[in-house]
């Protein structure tokens, strides 16, 4: 088996969070506080977080501003991707993008399969590119954030993984 990833420097990279959620707020935001934590322990800088209500035309106001910031450089969404009425983060910010990245979607229902069952299919996370920024969006729960963690983002985002990473194609 081959290891792919290279270890050595990696690049720190400004993260923004947005919490998607009608209910929550930064004292019960477990999901935001627990991406924040992940990615500060991999040498990441959380350079804004936000609580947002599921409001289409919010979420593209605040992951709009993000896309136009020149330091932001990944966008990570927790919550509004399931298949209830208020759940509209996808159809929010896929207008955004200038790529979608297919295999995001499948590679984290295939990660979540093992762990939730069929469940995995009601999952509509997806990810990616406008203006050379990162756009993930994952599910609301802790458990579906470090899925996508640990199964995705914590590779990608390490400019030291081969064969390619995300932070390759992010602007500076």
């Amino acid at each position: 088996m081959t290891d792919h990833s290279l270890k050595g420097a990696k690049r720190a990279l400004r993260l923004a969070l947005l919490t998607v959620s009608d209910t929550r707020t930064t004292a019960t935001d477990k999901s935001g506080a627990w991406l924040a934590a992940a990615a500060e322990e991999e040498g990441h800088v959380v350079a804004a977080r936000e609580i947002c209500a599921d409001d289409r035309y919010a979420l593209r106001a605040v992951v709009s501003a993000w896309i136009a910031a020149p330091d932001i450089q990944v966008i990570l969404t927790t919550g509004g991707t399931g298949l209830r009425p208020r759940d509209v983060t996808p159809e929010a910010i896929r207008p955004l993008l200038d790529q979608t990245i297919e295999g995001f979607a499948e590679l984290f229902r295939t990660a979540s399969l093992a762990e939730i069952g069929s469940s995995a299919l009601q999952s509509r996370a997806m990810a990616g590119m406008a203006n050379q920024t990162l756009i993930c969006c994952l599910p609301g729960s802790t458990g579906a954030c470090a899925t996508a963690w640990n199964s995705i983002l914590k590779e990608q985002l390490d400019s030291g993984n081969r064969p390619c990473n995300f932070v390759e194609v992010l602007g500076d």
